[in-house]
């Protein structure tokens, strides 16, 4: 961590107070953490997984009713983690300014308007812009939980949230293993359209939760306060780095060499920024400084290179090259998920998150040896094995970051680091779905899938190279 301490901030960037509340007594703090805020966290925190687990079995069926091949559908999932990866810190940075409610609000207001469009969407563009919303509909779900586990362990002075933190987890994990059956079904009885209708009733429970059980901030600053903390002009830069990486990943080709010139440019103009700034989007300095939350942030980004390619590439290879239905397709996927919970569980209220990574990559590159002994004729033992397989890594290393990263980080800036965490996995998750496309082309083919395996091999043995290197996680 830096030098620059807590005490020594401006009291511009404190926001203490933005999540307090007047009705919250000195006898409340005395019954530990308000068990009244975790539906509401668990509800925004399962809006995105539940979003891409559902489409990983309805790609197929969209792309046959709307005549588009697979490098076509995958902007759905691209797009959402555009916008997602885009959205997390800039509203993780507007939580740590004004609190989780009104962000709450907002946000889980846009996922019910992105299912309506969805619902009704006449073509893949119309699709691709719901998803799109969606996006950044379901961004304030996980830095808010991660704001108010801070909150909470400031008004009761115990900072040891695993218990939270693993509920958390948990309840990701769970929507995970019901996400694909839920779409299989759903596609079953309403056709795909319905795993767009989800949405509605989901982002109204959140929205009911949010007003009933989330705190109100208390007004302590002035507009003109607010747009001095809001750092508008790093976050348009940001922004325009970001979304330009990431088209260049999506479209690797050398006629593309223009967007990594403007990322490059908007990321040069962007540092000068954030250094000159008196209150940063992202301070640069105390960021670089905290070298344990960059190689977390690194290991993010390569983990979910493999865990999206397996979620989206061999769903899509089971469909396609192996002929399940989508319903079978999900089918498969549940041992995962089901191994993952065990896992969380098992582990979550132990301390140490350096075992918990070395056992998920060690998982992550066994798997994807097995997916490369895979073929068409291959027996469905092998496809459940490997989910099994997977589901080692799916349970100990997203606990294991989201530790890392809630122990790591500024306390001030818990929901921007929260949110930045989720940028590196959703980018890994863009190069995963844009590395899907290329590999596959216009059918999900066995030798489509080994391509796909040898670069998640790649990245899993980047990914224990990363975590046997970083001797700061022992004092994690």
């Amino acid at each position: 961590m830096s030098d620059r301490t807590v005490s020594d901030r401006t009291t511009d960037d404190r926001t203490t107070d933005d999540r307090t509340t007047d009705d919250r007594t000195t006898e409340a703090a005395k019954t530990g953490f308000d068990r009244g805020l975790i539906p509401p966290m668990l509800l925004g925190s399962i809006l995105n997984p539940v979003n891409s687990t559902i489409m990983a079995v309805a790609l197929v069926p969209i792309g046959a009713a709307l005549g588009a091949p697979p490098s076509q559908t995958a902007w759905l999932v691209s797009a959402l983690y555009l916008a997602t990866a885009l959205g997390q810190p800039i509203v993780g940075r507007l939580i740590d300014i004004f609190g989780p409610r009104k962000l709450f609000l907002i946000s889980t207001s846009l996922v019910g308007v992105a299912g309506v469009i969805g619902t009704v969407a006449p073509g893949l563009g119309v699709l691709i812009a719901a998803r799109v919303l969606l996006g950044f509909g379901t961004c304030a779900g996980y830095p808010a939980a991660m704001a108010l586990l801070r909150s909470e362990a400031e008004r009761t002075g115990e900072d040891n949230p695993a218990g939270v933190l693993t509920a958390l987890a948990v309840a990701n994990q769970t929507i995970a293993v019901i996400g694909p059956l839920l779409g299989g079904l759903l596609i079953g009885l309403g056709g795909w359209r319905a795993t767009f209708a989800l949405n509605v009733p989901l982002a109204a429970a959140a929205v009911v939760l949010g007003l009933l059980r989330l705190p109100r901030a208390r007004e302590t600053s002035t507009r003109e306060r607010w747009t001095a903390r809001l750092d508008l002009p790093g976050m348009g830069l940001f922004a325009v780095m970001l979304v330009a990486l990431l088209l260049f990943l999506m479209n690797l080709r050398l006629s593309s060499w223009y967007l990594l010139v403007l990322a490059v440019a908007a990321g040069a103009a962007f540092a000068v920024r954030e250094l000159r700034a008196a209150i940063p989007f992202i301070d640069l300095r105390v960021l670089g400084g905290n070298a344990p939350l960059l190689a977390t942030y690194g290991r993010a980004l390569v983990a979910y290179i493999v865990s999206y390619a397996f979620l989206y590439g061999f769903t899509q290879w089971t469909e396609e090259g192996f002929g399940l239905s989508p319903f079978y397709a999900g089918l498969v996927q549940i041992p995962m998920f089901l191994v993952a919970i065990v896992i969380s569980i098992t582990t979550g209220r132990r301390r140490g998150v350096r075992g918990k990574l070395l056992a998920g990559a060690l998982a992550q590159i066994a798997a994807c040896v097995l997916m490369l002994m895979l073929t068409g004729e291959s027996p469905l033992w092998m496809l459940l094995l490997i989910a099994v397989v997977f589901g080692i890594p799916q349970g100990a290393v997203s606990l294991a970051l989201q530790n890392s990263v809630y122990h790591q980080a500024d306390p001030e800036r818990t929901g921007s680091s929260a949110g930045l965490l989720r940028t590196f996995a959703y980018v890994g998750s863009m190069v995963a779905s844009a590395t899907t496309a290329v590999a596959f082309g216009p059918h999900a083919s066995t030798a489509g899938m080994h391509t796909l395996a040898w670069v998640m091999l790649g990245a899993g043995v980047l990914f224990l190279l990363i975590t046997v290197a970083d001797r700061g996680l022992r004092h994690v």
